[in-house]
Protein backbone atom coordinates (compact mmCIF):
# COMPACT_ATOMS: atom_id res chain seq x y z
CA UNK A 1 0.00 0.00 0.00
CA UNK A 2 2.82 2.39 0.89
CA UNK A 3 4.56 1.53 -2.37
CA UNK A 4 1.43 2.39 -4.35
CA UNK A 5 1.04 5.71 -2.53
CA UNK A 6 4.70 6.51 -3.18
CA UNK A 7 4.36 5.82 -6.90
CA UNK A 8 1.19 7.94 -7.08
CA UNK A 9 3.00 10.84 -5.37
CA UNK A 10 5.85 10.64 -7.91
CA UNK A 11 3.41 10.63 -10.82
CA UNK A 12 1.56 13.69 -9.50
CA UNK A 13 4.76 15.61 -8.93
CA UNK A 14 6.00 14.75 -12.41
CA UNK A 15 2.72 15.88 -13.98
CA UNK A 16 2.79 19.17 -12.06
CA UNK A 17 6.40 19.77 -13.09
CA UNK A 18 5.64 19.10 -16.76
CA UNK A 19 2.64 21.42 -16.62
CA UNK A 20 4.71 24.16 -15.04
CA UNK A 21 7.46 23.79 -17.62
CA UNK A 22 4.91 23.83 -20.42
CA UNK A 23 3.29 26.98 -19.09
CA UNK A 24 6.65 28.62 -18.68
CA UNK A 25 7.73 27.78 -22.22
CA UNK A 26 4.47 29.14 -23.60
CA UNK A 27 4.73 32.37 -21.60
CA UNK A 28 8.31 33.15 -22.56
CA UNK A 29 7.67 32.37 -26.23
CA UNK A 30 7.23 35.44 -28.39
CA UNK A 31 3.71 35.57 -29.78
CA UNK A 32 1.05 38.03 -30.83
CA UNK A 33 -2.59 37.66 -29.78
CA UNK A 34 -5.42 39.14 -31.85
CA UNK A 35 -9.17 38.73 -32.30
CA UNK A 36 -10.43 38.20 -35.82
CA UNK A 37 -14.02 39.11 -36.61
CA UNK A 38 -16.29 38.42 -39.55
CA UNK A 39 -19.98 38.78 -40.25
CA UNK A 40 -22.45 38.16 -43.05
CA UNK A 41 -26.06 39.13 -43.70
CA UNK A 42 -28.24 36.87 -45.85
CA UNK A 43 -31.88 36.91 -46.90
CA UNK A 44 -33.86 33.95 -45.53
CA UNK A 45 -34.98 31.34 -48.03
CA UNK A 46 -36.87 29.23 -45.50
CA UNK A 47 -39.85 31.09 -44.04
CA UNK A 48 -41.99 29.21 -41.55
CA UNK A 49 -45.56 30.48 -41.15
CA UNK A 50 -47.70 29.49 -38.19
CA UNK A 51 -51.45 29.07 -38.67
CA UNK A 52 -53.89 28.40 -35.87
CA UNK A 53 -57.31 27.00 -36.76
CA UNK A 54 -59.79 27.29 -33.92
CA UNK A 55 -63.44 26.32 -34.15
CA UNK A 56 -64.49 28.92 -31.59
CA UNK A 57 -63.19 31.72 -33.83
CA UNK A 58 -65.13 30.77 -36.98
CA UNK A 59 -67.99 33.03 -37.99
CA UNK A 60 -69.87 30.35 -39.92
CA UNK A 61 -69.48 27.75 -37.15
CA UNK A 62 -67.39 25.55 -39.43
CA UNK A 63 -65.79 22.52 -37.88
CA UNK A 64 -62.08 21.85 -37.94
CA UNK A 65 -62.23 19.44 -40.88
CA UNK A 66 -64.02 22.01 -43.03
CA UNK A 67 -61.50 24.72 -42.12
CA UNK A 68 -58.60 22.40 -42.85
CA UNK A 69 -60.04 21.43 -46.25
CA UNK A 70 -60.57 25.08 -47.22
CA UNK A 71 -57.05 25.99 -46.14
CA UNK A 72 -55.48 23.08 -48.02
CA UNK A 73 -57.36 23.89 -51.23
CA UNK A 74 -56.44 27.56 -50.96
CA UNK A 75 -52.76 26.86 -50.38
CA UNK A 76 -52.60 24.47 -53.31
CA UNK A 77 -54.19 27.18 -55.44
CA UNK A 78 -51.21 29.47 -54.88
CA UNK A 79 -48.67 26.73 -55.56
CA UNK A 80 -47.94 25.38 -52.06
CA UNK A 81 -47.06 21.68 -51.95
CA UNK A 82 -49.28 20.77 -49.01
CA UNK A 83 -47.94 17.20 -48.81
CA UNK A 84 -44.41 18.41 -48.12
CA UNK A 85 -44.67 22.00 -46.87
CA UNK A 86 -47.79 21.87 -44.66
CA UNK A 87 -47.31 20.22 -41.29
CA UNK A 88 -49.48 19.82 -38.19
CA UNK A 89 -47.58 21.12 -35.16
CA UNK A 90 -50.20 20.66 -32.46
CA UNK A 91 -53.75 19.42 -32.00
CA UNK A 92 -55.80 19.86 -28.86
CA UNK A 93 -59.34 19.57 -27.53
CA UNK A 94 -60.64 22.56 -25.62
CA UNK A 95 -62.26 20.79 -22.67
CA UNK A 96 -63.00 24.11 -20.98
CA UNK A 97 -65.68 24.80 -23.58
CA UNK A 98 -66.86 21.21 -23.34
CA UNK A 99 -67.51 21.62 -19.63
CA UNK A 100 -69.40 24.84 -20.22
CA UNK A 101 -71.64 23.66 -23.04
CA UNK A 102 -71.89 19.95 -22.12
CA UNK A 103 -72.71 19.10 -25.71
CA UNK A 104 -69.74 20.06 -27.86
CA UNK A 105 -65.96 19.81 -27.96
CA UNK A 106 -64.27 22.68 -29.74
CA UNK A 107 -61.00 21.77 -31.40
CA UNK A 108 -57.96 23.76 -32.42
CA UNK A 109 -54.99 22.85 -34.58
CA UNK A 110 -51.67 24.55 -35.17
CA UNK A 111 -50.04 24.22 -38.57
CA UNK A 112 -46.70 25.15 -40.04
CA UNK A 113 -46.38 26.26 -43.67
CA UNK A 114 -42.97 26.46 -45.31
CA UNK A 115 -42.42 29.01 -48.09
CA UNK A 116 -39.19 30.17 -49.66
CA UNK A 117 -39.67 33.83 -50.52
CA UNK A 118 -41.44 36.94 -49.29
CA UNK A 119 -43.95 37.14 -52.11
CA UNK A 120 -45.25 33.62 -51.51
CA UNK A 121 -45.48 34.39 -47.80
CA UNK A 122 -47.60 37.44 -48.65
CA UNK A 123 -49.87 35.29 -50.84
CA UNK A 124 -50.39 32.89 -47.94
CA UNK A 125 -51.43 35.70 -45.58
CA UNK A 126 -53.80 37.28 -48.09
CA UNK A 127 -55.33 34.01 -49.30
CA UNK A 128 -56.01 32.70 -45.81
CA UNK A 129 -57.47 36.02 -44.71
CA UNK A 130 -59.84 35.91 -47.67
CA UNK A 131 -61.33 32.61 -46.47
CA UNK A 132 -61.66 33.79 -42.88
CA UNK A 133 -58.42 32.46 -41.39
CA UNK A 134 -56.62 35.37 -39.78
CA UNK A 135 -54.65 33.80 -36.93
CA UNK A 136 -51.47 33.68 -39.03
CA UNK A 137 -47.95 34.76 -38.10
CA UNK A 138 -44.31 34.31 -39.04
CA UNK A 139 -42.91 31.60 -36.80
CA UNK A 140 -39.22 31.74 -37.72
CA UNK A 141 -36.74 32.45 -40.50
CA UNK A 142 -33.88 30.26 -41.67
CA UNK A 143 -31.59 29.58 -44.60
CA UNK A 144 -31.08 26.30 -46.43
CA UNK A 145 -27.26 26.65 -46.33
CA UNK A 146 -26.93 28.08 -42.84
CA UNK A 147 -24.45 25.39 -41.66
CA UNK A 148 -22.00 26.03 -44.51
CA UNK A 149 -22.39 29.79 -44.15
CA UNK A 150 -21.45 29.57 -40.47
CA UNK A 151 -18.29 27.71 -41.43
CA UNK A 152 -17.45 30.33 -44.05
CA UNK A 153 -17.83 33.18 -41.56
CA UNK A 154 -15.60 31.42 -39.01
CA UNK A 155 -12.90 30.83 -41.64
CA UNK A 156 -13.07 34.47 -42.66
CA UNK A 157 -12.73 35.48 -39.00
CA UNK A 158 -9.52 33.45 -38.68
CA UNK A 159 -8.16 34.97 -41.89
CA UNK A 160 -9.01 38.43 -40.58
CA UNK A 161 -7.15 37.62 -37.39
CA UNK A 162 -4.05 36.58 -39.29
CA UNK A 163 -4.17 39.69 -41.48
CA UNK A 164 -4.39 41.84 -38.37
CA UNK A 165 -1.50 40.01 -36.72
CA UNK A 166 0.67 40.40 -39.83
CA UNK A 167 -0.03 44.14 -40.00
CA UNK A 168 0.84 44.65 -36.34
CA UNK A 169 3.97 42.50 -36.54
CA UNK A 170 5.17 44.35 -39.63
CA UNK A 171 4.91 47.63 -37.74
CA UNK A 172 7.60 46.42 -35.33
CA UNK A 173 9.74 44.75 -37.97
CA UNK A 174 8.75 41.18 -37.25
CA UNK A 175 6.92 38.40 -39.06
CA UNK A 176 4.07 36.14 -38.06
CA UNK A 177 4.79 32.43 -37.89
CA UNK A 178 2.64 29.40 -37.15
CA UNK A 179 -0.56 29.58 -35.15
CA UNK A 180 -0.11 28.64 -31.49
CA UNK A 181 -3.68 28.89 -30.28
CA UNK A 182 -7.12 29.36 -31.86
CA UNK A 183 -10.33 29.71 -29.88
CA UNK A 184 -13.87 30.44 -31.01
CA UNK A 185 -15.36 33.06 -28.74
CA UNK A 186 -18.93 32.77 -27.42
CA UNK A 187 -19.83 36.44 -27.38
CA UNK A 188 -20.89 36.50 -31.06
CA UNK A 189 -23.05 34.08 -32.97
CA UNK A 190 -25.63 33.92 -35.71
CA UNK A 191 -29.14 35.05 -34.92
CA UNK A 192 -32.48 35.09 -36.71
CA UNK A 193 -35.46 37.24 -35.81
CA UNK A 194 -38.90 37.71 -37.31
CA UNK A 195 -40.41 40.35 -35.00
CA UNK A 196 -43.53 38.14 -34.86
CA UNK A 197 -44.98 39.71 -38.03
CA UNK A 198 -48.75 39.37 -38.18
CA UNK A 199 -51.45 40.38 -40.69
CA UNK A 200 -55.08 40.52 -39.59
CA UNK A 201 -58.30 41.79 -41.14
CA UNK A 202 -56.76 43.58 -44.14
CA UNK A 203 -56.65 41.55 -47.32
CA UNK A 204 -60.34 40.71 -47.70
CA UNK A 205 -61.27 44.40 -47.48
CA UNK A 206 -58.49 45.84 -49.60
CA UNK A 207 -57.22 43.20 -51.97
CA UNK A 208 -60.37 41.24 -52.70
CA UNK A 209 -59.98 37.63 -53.77
CA UNK A 210 -57.08 37.91 -56.21
CA UNK A 211 -54.26 37.14 -53.78
CA UNK A 212 -51.70 36.35 -56.47
CA UNK A 213 -51.84 39.79 -58.09
CA UNK A 214 -52.25 41.70 -54.82
CA UNK A 215 -49.40 39.97 -52.98
CA UNK A 216 -46.57 42.12 -51.71
CA UNK A 217 -42.95 41.04 -51.57
CA UNK A 218 -42.33 40.96 -47.80
CA UNK A 219 -38.97 42.39 -46.85
CA UNK A 220 -37.90 40.23 -43.94
CA UNK A 221 -35.07 41.15 -41.63
CA UNK A 222 -31.86 39.56 -42.85
CA UNK A 223 -30.19 36.75 -40.97
CA UNK A 224 -26.94 38.00 -39.49
CA UNK A 225 -24.07 35.58 -38.90
CA UNK A 226 -21.19 36.98 -36.85
CA UNK A 227 -18.27 35.28 -35.14
CA UNK A 228 -15.05 36.29 -33.44
CA UNK A 229 -11.97 34.07 -33.15
CA UNK A 230 -9.11 34.50 -30.68
CA UNK A 231 -5.78 33.74 -32.40
CA UNK A 232 -2.21 33.56 -31.14
CA UNK A 233 0.61 33.50 -33.67
CA UNK A 234 4.30 32.96 -33.16
CA UNK A 235 6.46 36.05 -33.71
CA UNK A 236 9.59 35.54 -35.74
Amino acid sequence: MKKELFMLTIMLCTANLMAQNGDKNFIVQNYIEVIGKSEMEISPDLIYIKVLLDEKDTKNKENLSQLEAKMTTTLEGIGINTKEDLLIKDISSNFKYYLLTRNKILLSKEYQILVRDGKTASQVFISLENIGISNVSIDRLDHSKIVQLRKDVKVNAIKAGKDKAESLALAIGQNVGRALYIQERDNMQDYRTSNNIMIRGVSSKIYGSNAASAALDFDFEKIKIAYSILCRFELE
